[in-house]
């Protein structure tokens, strides 16, 4: 699972889920990825739910989505924040635009809801946003793990092996 001259983008803010951060990062980091965060300013510490802190590398409106091969949304409340920000949206739709793969977990749906991108897509969460999910138009399972393309979601921190498992494997060269 050598992710080695990948380049992955995970937003962060404030209230995010401490384990769907930094699980994935570091995991990706080991398997040789760069990940950088994206947050509202660059340079600046955003707390997690559980108050573990995570410094963000770049701005939102700093971001040229095309340097990057993968996007990561961690879920928590930040997800709910995340949405508000029409660069989140529009790095988002450009992740999904070009196929490029675009990982989330539990509450990182609302993300993907805003930026209108799961017509029809099979998808999982949290089952406190199946209603958004649905609602979305995407198609909802109560499983571990869902791959539908480029998009690979989750449920919640039990499942983060299982979850970054079928993601390196989306992100890895073939």
């Amino acid at each position: 699972m050598d992710l080695t001259g990948k380049k992955i983008l995970s937003f962060v803010s404030d209230d995010f889920e401490d384990l769907e951060l930094w699980y994935p990062v570091l995991r990706l980091r080991e398997a040789g990825a760069q990940v950088h965060l994206a947050g509202e300013a660059a340079n600046t510490v955003y707390k997690g739910k559980y108050g573990v802190p995570a410094t963000s590398d770049v701005s939102f409106d700093e971001v040229n989505p095309n340097a990057y091969d993968a996007l990561l949304v961690p879920g928590g409340w930040s997800p709910d924040k995340l949405r508000r920000y029409h660069s989140v949206l529009e790095i988002t739709r450009h992740f999904h635009t070009h196929k490029k793969p675009i990982g989330q977990i539990c509450h990182a749906g609302w993300v993907l809801i805003s930026a209108g991108i799961l017509e029809g897509v099979n998808v999982t969460s949290t089952p406190g946003i199946k209603d958004d999910m649905t609602n979305a138009g995407a198609i909802w399972h109560d499983e571990a793990v869902v791959v539908d393309g480029h998009i690979i979601s989750s449920r919640r921190p039990p499942d983060l092996p299982d979850y970054l498992r079928e993601l390196i494997k989306v992100i890895q060269p073939q």
